[in-house]
């Protein structure tokens, strides 16, 4: 039987990475993906969302969410100030315009039915944006973080952050919610920060190594990747990318992925002038509170490569099964 999971995203280039390689994994069945501003705004997260569903041929439901932080009116920096060249994350990914279009109902209102069924009591929440969405839910309707059996969320980071020295762009864009969010009791939640990210970076030798496979997910991905290559920063001297969230859906089916974490109470500053959306990973045997989090610290880029290429090697023959 496939791993269920819901995918709570903003799909950029690492995102629509993760979505093709979940919506062709023999292992994976994508139930259902919702949307959220960040990366980019909510309309374009949306139709990029739709757009690489629609190249692998994946009817996969799509619910859009929240247009903006969970308290605030705007990012901590306001997005076209932050990206105002536009390169490193493109509002739209190149791909054709979607032809599949969103379900009416509103992301929030989706995730609170959905988990509250018992039905669905083996689902997995895989979220990669900010945690906008699933901050309103759980304050909404606060039986649901007890519902959710488990949270995998790409955010934060142990060492150093991306958007600022202490903070990682998904906790800084909405440092609110992901505080909401960790201290919710949601029974398991699995951090994936950028310390495992950077750990297990991607290359142009993992592009060629897609376009040989020649399926549409891996030609999509070794587009993404090669994007990634040329506009961040690091990789003018790595030659080398971190490619954040697929690592997420990874391991769903690789929990060998990580090689290194630690069990510890984990919570996001939200008051730092310097430090907003910083997360805080205390591993001190006498912190006052329970662990209430595993955070992943490094990662095998051998296994993440190897789900990458399962993925994208089952996309055509398996595509069937992904249509619901």
């Amino acid at each position: 039987m496939p791993i269920r999971f819901v995918l709570d995203c903003d799909t950029g280039s690492d995102d629509a990475i993760a979505i093709l390689a979940a919506a062709s994994h023999p292992e994976l069945e994508a139930v259902a993906i919702t949307t959220v501003g960040g990366n980019v705004a909510l309309e374009h997260v949306t139709a990029n969302t739709l757009s690489v569903l629609d190249l692998v041929g994946a009817a996969v439901p799509v619910y859009a969410g929240a247009d903006r932080p969970f308290l605030r009116p705007d990012l901590p920096i306001p997005r076209d100030v932050l990206n105002k060249d536009g390169e490193f994350q493109l509002a739209r990914l190149g791909f054709p315009e979607p032809v599949s279009t969103a379900r009416a109902e509103n992301a929030v209102d989706f995730l609170t039915a959905f988990f509250l069924d018992d039905a669905n009591a083996d689902v997995t929440l895989v979220a990669t944006g900010p945690l906008t969405n699933l901050a309103v839910a759980v304050t909404a309707e606060p039986r649901l973080a007890g519902r959710i059996p488990r949270l995998v969320v790409m955010g934060g980071a142990h060492a150093n952050g991306n958007v600022t020295a202490a903070a990682e762009f998904n906790f800084w864009a909405d440092p609110e919610a992901a505080e909401v969010v960790l201290s919710a009791g949601i029974p398991e939640v699995v951090i994936v920060p950028l310390d495992a990210t950077h750990s297990a970076p991607l290359t142009e030798r993992d592009c060629a190594e897609f376009d040989a496979i020649g399926s549409p997910a891996a030609a999509g991905a070794a587009m993404l990747l090669r994007h990634r290559l040329a506009h961040d920063q690091a990789a003018a001297v790595t030659a080398s990318s971190p490619v954040h969230d697929p690592m997420c859906v990874a391991y769903l089916v690789r929990p060998d992925l990580f090689t290194e974490s630690v069990r510890a109470f984990a919570s996001v500053e939200t008051t730092g002038d310097r430090t907003v959306g910083e997360l805080l990973v205390d591993t001190r045997p006498w912190c006052p509170e329970p662990p209430n989090a595993t955070v992943a610290l490094r990662a095998s880029v051998e296994v993440y490569r190897e789900f990458l290429r399962t993925a994208f090697e089952a996309a055509d023959r398996d595509a069937p099964r992904k249509s619901a």
